[in-house]
């Protein structure tokens, strides 16, 4: 843990030796949601590869780029495409950036990701505040030796996703006339589309939302007591008796990209009042 620790404070020192100002709040990208945010003038970007320690992303949708700027006012960094379990990483270099940007000094996540719905009242586009979420990764990211300087080995999970930000996430949609609902997202560690069987199984033990992120972060985020605030983005609806044809990626890229521009009206407001 001493050698990952030291890798953290390195690409921290990095980073912090070309910020104009340290940042408040941290927002993981998911598939798909980069260009909402294209209006935004950034104040630095680093490439992943100039940064010690990090990986590349391999995912296509995933900028692979750490950007530091405002939104409404409020300094943010961005982490423009995020790393998988499924890209062969383990759990440690999955969480390696968020243990970064809580170096940089973060004191809340906004971590978002596009996912299948379960919810027969879902459908696509529509944008849903995770207000918890079910593990059935086969690693964990605090598996091994803890360094007390992260926090606790055991952190409680409830109350993971902080529930004033989920509050005032649908309460912001609302006002702004665009659908927002909550639900409670299941993280699986892919790269395979779910199973017929899957789904069913899934709807019985009460997901509403399926995906392949977010739940390590979350999990590490807790650990370090960061306020977090989940957003799946509703990308395709998982009906276990239908089989598609169209390329799931190609769809998923395309409805994410489409539904972002409302989740990022909804930041803006988010960010100036609340984080």
């Amino acid at each position: 843990m001493q050698e990952y620790y030291r890798k953290i404070q390195e690409a921290a020192r990095h980073i912090k030796e070309q910020m104009p100002y340290p940042p408040l709040t941290g927002i993981i990208l998911g598939s798909g949601l980069g260009d909402a945010m294209a209006a935004v003038s950034w104040d630095l970007t680093l490439p992943y590869s100039s940064i010690p320690h990090f990986p590349g992303t391999s995912v296509k949708g995933h900028a692979g780029e750490l950007r530091i700027g405002r939104i409404s006012g409020h300094p943010v960094v961005v982490q423009a495409g995020r790393f998988h379990y499924y890209e062969g990483h383990d759990m440690r270099t999955v969480t390696f950036p968020l243990r970064v940007l809580h170096a940089l000094g973060i004191r809340g996540l906004v971590v978002t990701n596009a996912a299948g719905g379960l919810n027969d009242a879902y459908h696509d586009g529509l944008l849903v505040g995770i207000s918890d979420h079910i593990n059935m990764f086969p690693d964990h990211p605090l598996r091994g030796l803890n360094d007390n300087r992260f926090g606790d080995r055991f952190p409680e999970m409830a109350g993971a996703y902080t529930p004033r930000l989920l509050e005032r996430f649908l309460a912001i949609g609302r006002e702004l006339g665009i659908a927002v609902e909550s639900g409670v997202y299941l993280g699986l560690p892919g790269p395979s589309i779910e199973t017929p069987a899957e789904l069913r199984f899934m709807k019985m033990i009460g997901a509403d939302l399926v995906g392949m992120s977010t739940v390590p972060e979350v999990i590490v985020a807790k650990q370090l007591e960061l306020d977090v605030l989940g957003v799946s983005i509703v990308t395709n609806m998982c009906f276990p008796d239908t089989v598609t044809e169209e390329n799931m990626h190609t769809k998923v890229l395309e409805v994410a990209g489409k539904a972002a521009l409302d989740l990022f009206e909804i930041l803006k407001v988010l960010l100036e009042e609340t984080l």
